[in-house]
């Protein structure tokens, strides 16, 4: 293979993620054949925070520059134009509007740097390419025209109409009275249909291939290229198999075959005419007057009849490969028939097309596994033979086809993927570059999975710097800013990742909701791996200081106290107890802190005695009671306060279910006093023994309290009030 194909084939491309307008770039229909097969994109820029890279002009394709001298003054609008496009690069259309307006001044420098500013964003747009081929041609720069052709392919190698474009230029500048030259020519050819040849509408570039090697006299060239092309199911296959019948039949076979296969045949066509002669003569039982011997042909020559005989044998064979080429297109055509827009764009498919290119891919993949083929072990071609009808290499040929169309679709990257990494961790690490800093660059999810793809595979550093280019394209995104923070943890750098974990507390204190959520990651940091409770207890609290009315912040400074000795933590839980009910929260969550109390208390308080201060009638406060070797809280103490805290919350819902406006209920007593309607009746259902076990909380506020309703049952209507059975459990047996 030439330095051209090896950079077009071996390489991954320099791709657009938007365009507006079909990639011919021109009016009418665009061709089917735009696509890439891997070539490899110089080193762009960092893109800037809107996706793009910072400076057009310094592109990271080698486009041939300007000449000094013939930078001059621009026409009149083209600074206006060309800000508006660099104002916003995404629009496709100002970027047409240029460079159509250059066009029309005739402006050489102005259309120059036009079209390299828009190529460097729109590489796929090929029909650009060859505009601006040809505008270095009619300058009179062949050697341009033919790099500008040369970066162009290495985008878009699929293309076929650009290698036509481009072999069409060779055609015309190129002395073809050079034997070079037609070297060079037929290199290119070869070039062509390696990349581009396995597309199912690569009938053209086949076809100017042969006209050609006819045109040079090469008979038996052009019989191989046919050859060649009648095992690709293309959408044409069946005019190639009648271009090879009529060339065989216009030229001697010696002149088209190979000398093997044609050595080969005519052996056999002799051998089968002896036997067929020496048949008739034993039929016969004919004899020759002596002396007289069987005419022979002349060396080197065929009868008619055998000229005739050979070419049944060669049509025979040729006649096989062409059923099994017809069966695999027959298998094909519906695909390819759903396939409406094979070209890139920004609007998206329509929910058609994507199915139909995700069901093509699937038969695909079935046809190379029905075949045997492992996907784990890759199969090497040779430039003899590109055209398997099954094989790994036609399945990269159209995912290629299928990132043109769904270029901007992460799910088809991230098929291709997941096919290239057991076969080659290389290509698909390309395939990440490519759609990572050329389709997608502003897309999170595809460059967190390169990031994990990149640690997977042992490259922590550049997992790191993929995080970091996303963090500097996309600021503000938490989830990016948690994994580096867990990439730093996983490489044993727990003080980078509390350092990213702070930066991020530091840097979100305008936002109270984004400050409390980075606050929380940080204490549990702390908490479970640096063990240093202590810092994590100070961030939640200066957190609550930012947003008091955070129940999560409460909860998770709470939980922090849980998980401390309850002989030491006592104090601790129930001032987090009495700050949350004070803070303003919602009234559900405030009755999930005051269970969560009354649970340690519960399970953790020395005595079951009211103070006595309770006993007198005084209301003791959540922060008066502590936990031993603190002196001993009575849990009836602390039972009594949430059931006050019940009572006001009810008769703060009935207030708002019955409206302020509405004059409360009275009833008149007996003894002529006015009462409260609302006033809760004496519970009349006697009390469930105990041996029952309380029905599932259905409130839906089990997740703020470890016993959701427990405290409420009829049963701990209040402690005193009923008889407290010690002898038994919590859950006897019923």
């Amino acid at each position: 293979m030439t330095a051209l194909v090896s950079d077009v084939i071996a390489t991954s491309a320099i791709m657009a993620a938007q365009g507006e307008v079909t990639l011919n770039g021109e009016l009418g229909e665009p061709s089917a054949t735009e696509g890439a097969m891997v070539p490899a994109p110089p080193d762009p820029e960092t893109p800037d925070e809107d996706g793009t890279s910072g400076d057009p002009d310094s592109a990271s394709m080698c486009l041939p520059p300007a000449a000094e001298d013939e930078e001059g003054a621009m026409p009149a609008d083209f600074d206006h134009l060309w800000k508006a496009a660099h104002d916003s690069p995404h629009d496709f259309s100002g970027w047409t509007d240029l460079l159509q307006y250059c066009e029309q001044e005739g402006h050489l420098a102005a259309s120059r740097r036009a079209l390299v500013a828009f190529l460097a964003r729109y590489p796929l747009c090929y029909g650009y390419w060859k505009k601006y081929a040809d505008l270095e041609r009619r300058a009179g720069n062949d050697d341009k025209a033919s790099a500008v052709c040369v970066q162009g392919l290495r985008s878009i190698p699929l293309s076929v109409d650009l290698w036509i474009h481009y072999i069409n230029l060779l055609l015309g500048t190129l002395d073809m009275d050079l034997p070079e030259s037609a070297e060079r020519i037929r290199s290119v050819f070869e070039d062509a249909v390696a990349a581009a040849g396995l597309d199912f509408h690569s009938d053209r570039l086949w076809d100017l291939y042969v006209e050609w090697e006819k045109e040079q006299g090469s008979t038996r060239k052009a019989a191989a290229i046919l050859d060649r092309v009648l095992k690709v199911p293309t959408q044409l296959y069946n005019t190639h198999y009648e271009k090879l019948k009529a060339h065989l039949s216009r030229h001697e076979p010696r002149e088209v075959l190979s000398l093997e296969e044609y050595e080969e045949l005519r052996a056999f066509c002799h051998q089968s005419r002896k036997v067929e002669r020496a048949e008739q003569a034993k039929d016969k039982e004919e004899e020759r007057p002596p002396g007289e011997e069987e005419l022979a042909t002349p060396k080197g020559a065929d009868s008619e009849e055998m000229m005739r005989k050979i070419r049944e044998q060669v049509l025979l064979r040729r006649d096989k490969v062409y059923q099994e080429n017809e069966d695999e297109v027959r298998k094909r055509w519906h695909f390819e028939d759903a396939i409406k827009r094979p070209y890139f764009h920004v609007r998206p498919l329509d929910h058609a097309q994507l199915r139909g290119w995700r069901s093509y891919l699937d038969w695909e993949m079935a046809q190379v596994k029905a075949d045997g083929q492992d996907l784990s072990k890759d199969t090497e071609e040779t430039e003899a033979d590109v055209t398997p009808a099954r094989d790994h290499h036609r399945l990269r040929v159209l995912f290629e086809r299928c990132l043109i169309a769904c270029a901007l679709y992460e799910e088809f990257w991230t098929r291709y993927v997941e096919y290239l990494e057991p076969l080659s961790v290389d290509e698909a690490r390309a395939v990440y570059k490519r759609a990572c800093e050329i389709h997608l660059p502003s897309t999170p999810n595809i460059h967190m999975q390169r990031a994990t793809f990149e640690e997977k595979h042992g490259d922590v550093a550049q997992a790191r710097r993929v995080l970091e280019a996303l963090e500097k394209n996309r600021p503000g995104l938490a989830v990016v800013r948690l994994r580096r923070a867990a990439l730093e943890r996983r490489a044993g750098r727990l003080e980078r990742s509390e350092a990213l974990l702070r930066e991020a507390v530091a840097q979100s204190k305008e936002k109270p909701a984004l400050h409390a959520f980075y606050s929380i990651k940080l204490a549990r940091l702390l908490l479970k791996l640096a063990g240093d409770p202590g810092g994590a207890r100070g961030v939640l609290q200066e957190a609550l200081e930012i947003s008091p009315g955070n129940a999560k912040l409460h909860l998770n400074l709470l939980e922090l106290e849980l998980e401390d000795e309850p002989w030491s933590s006592g104090e601790a839980v129930q001032g987090c107890v009495t700050r949350a009910l004070a803070a303003p929260l919602a009234s559900h969550t405030k009755l999930c802190f005051s269970r969560r109390g009354l649970q340690f208390a519960e399970e953790h308080g020395r005595s079951i005695r009211r103070s006595s201060s309770h006993q007198s009638g005084a209301v003791v406060p959540w922060s008066s009671l502590t936990v031993c070797p603190c002196p001993p809280h009575s849990v009836m103490a602390v039972y009594e306060e949430h059931q006050k805290l019940l009572t006001e919350l009810s008769a703060t819902k009935r207030e708002a279910q019955n409206g302020n406006e509405e004059p409360e209920k009275k009833s008149k007593g007996d003894d002529g006093s006015v009462a409260d309607g609302s006033a809760q009746a004496p519970d009349a259902t006697p009390p469930v023994p105990i041996t029952t076990p309380p029905p599932p909380d259905t409130s839906g506020q089990a997740g703020c309290g470890v016993l959701g309703g427990w405290y409420q049952q009829p049963q701990y209507c209040g402690y005193g009030y009923h008889t407290w059975n010690y002898n038994q459990g919590y859950y006897p047996p019923s």
